[in-house]
């Protein structure tokens, strides 16, 4: 046994833990996983059996007396994210995670840990396992991809599971119960460049909007902070007044990412140069004074700089058609939950924006944890970029998953965690992405509910579990298993 899981509990889970973090499991490449948990399944007499994709299903019968109560899924993913330190020799692909201990957490050497969702496979298997269990029939789902683009459970045959209840065991804070999630979309516009010659008398600039936090589209977009792109925008309205005519525009690098960075090369009639630096340095303190609680850090800065003969500008109409689209797309949170406080329901992200050699591409990421409102504000979004004269195009995305405080398997979960830690559990939904947005859209009628313990630093080489909320984690599982009728 690995000396960093000497002496934890639940053994169970420690000890599968400890097997499959010497199994080489990058995304799109977990065969050697599927082996794993096929052979498993197949040494403790537990039919199993793969999709197309790669998704396995394990089934488990009820303990005796059991029979008669109604199946659930458990459900994890196999891959996990493979990030290490500039310094650190390791090869996802051939190298075992080595695990180290530190107090109360478990963290690897250098590398990511893989407990997302590595743990969730390990508690999987020790309850398929462990035959001294209370509980009805059981499936344990082990989905793949999940960690670029959900798609192992976007493929999952939907003849695969029985079960009309699943726990997904992906979440990373013990005492909170996932009761939904947002799905997610991208519109993306893009205009055919019409350029001509730089006019007689104007003046080369690079305008720059630096020092925004930025952030995740989706987890961080209600705390109010800058883009980048609609700041340069709100900028080049007001040159484009002074007669200023554009070359590039250049922001963003991520469509799940609030922009932190924009510029523009544009060209000044030289006698409005002055006038014009004095409205980017006015704007500075503007937008400065409106978010400088959240994003201190905002420089915008307007400087003569060179450019290559060959430099054109956009068509006039063209360049007020791009500016008056990007003016016009919303950006931020559109709607608030209803139904549980403080979570964002739909919002969207402008998010990168290109100058290329024949075209400008501007793409913009839309969430919602309702389908209807992803519908309408992709709707939106597509009139926008019409009226702006851009070709678009939408990408199919991921399904939300709507919040039921109704749900039996809640109800379940929160009189289960009362009983066992005298307190109630927080209920919450999150505005990204989960799989359980897109099995319940395979599975219709499907309750629901997503728990895990806590990890922090997930998807970088900080990734840390906690000890102690592991065997809270599994304690709490087992019992919602038992009092499940």
């Amino acid at each position: 046994m690995d000396s960093a899981i000497q002496g934890l509990k639940p053994e169970i889970v420690w000890k599968y833990f400890s097997e499959i973090a010497k199994i080489p499991r990058p995304s799109k490449h977990e065969e050697a996983m599927i082996r794993y948990v096929m052979d498993v399944a197949k040494k403790l007499g537990l039919p199993a059996k793969k999709d197309k994709s790669g998704n396995v299903v394990v089934k488990k019968p009820a303990s005796s007396g059991r029979e008669n109560v109604p199946m659930i899924a458990l459900q994890g993913h196999l891959d996990m994210v493979t990030e290490k330190n500039k310094d650190k020799t390791h090869d996802f692909f051939k190298d075992p995670i080595e695990l180290v201990r530190k107090d109360n957490v478990i963290m690897a050497n250098g590398t990511t840990l893989g407990a997302d969702n590595g743990i969730a496979v390990a508690t999987n298997l020790a309850i398929m396992e462990d035959r001294s269990l209370e509980h009805g029939p059981l499936e344990f789902l082990f989905t793949v991809d999940e960690e670029t683009g959900l798609t192992g459970a976007t493929n999952l045959d939907s003849s695969l599971l029985d079960s009309k209840t699943m726990l997904n065991l992906d979440s990373e804070e013990e005492g909170a119960l996932y009761v939904g999630c947002s799905g997610g979309r991208n519109t993306i516009g893009t205009w055919k460049i019409v350029s001509e010659r730089i006019p007689k008398n104007h003046t080369p600039v690079l305008l720059q909007v630096r020092g925004l936090k930025g952030g995740h589209s989706g987890l961080e977009i209600d705390k109010g902070r800058g883009n980048s792109l609609k700041i340069m925008n709100r900028i080049l309205m007001e040159l484009d007044k002074m007669g200023a005519r554009i070359a590039s525009m250049e922001g963003g690098n991520k469509s799940n990412a609030i922009p932190r960075e924009a510029e523009a090369i544009a060209f000044i009639p030289a006698k409005k140069l002055a006038k014009s630096l004095e409205i980017v340095k006015n704007f500075e303190s503007i937008i400065k004074a409106e978010i400088k609680t959240v994003d201190p850090d905002l420089t915008i800065s307007l400087t003569e700089t060179t450019v290559k003969k060959t430099v054109k500008v956009f068509k006039k109409q063209l360049q007020e058609k791009i500016l008056q689209t990007i003016s016009a797309l919303p950006h931020g949170v559109t709607k608030m939950s209803a139904d549980i406080p403080g979570l964002v329901e739909t919002s969207t992200n402008v998010a990168v924006l290109e100058t290329k050699k024949s075209s400008v591409v501007l793409t913009t990421s839309q969430r919602s944890s309702v389908a209807s409102e992803i519908i309408e504000i992709l709707q939106t979004h597509a009139a926008v970029f019409s009226m702006g004269g851009a070709a678009f195009k939408q990408t199919d995305g991921y399904p939300g998953w709507k919040p039921n405080l109704d749900s039996p398997i809640l109800k379940t979960a929160v009189q289960t965690y009362k009983n066992l830690y005298g307190k109630e559990p927080a209920v919450k939904a999150i505005h990204a992405g989960l799989e359980c947005g897109i099995i319940g859209e395979k599975y219709p009628g499907m309750d629901m509910l997503s728990f895990g313990p806590t990890l922090e630093g997930v998807h970088s080489p900080d990734e840390k579990i906690y000890i102690d909320t592991v065997e809270k984690f599994y304690h709490f599982l087992l019992a919602i298993l038992k009092n499940v009728n």
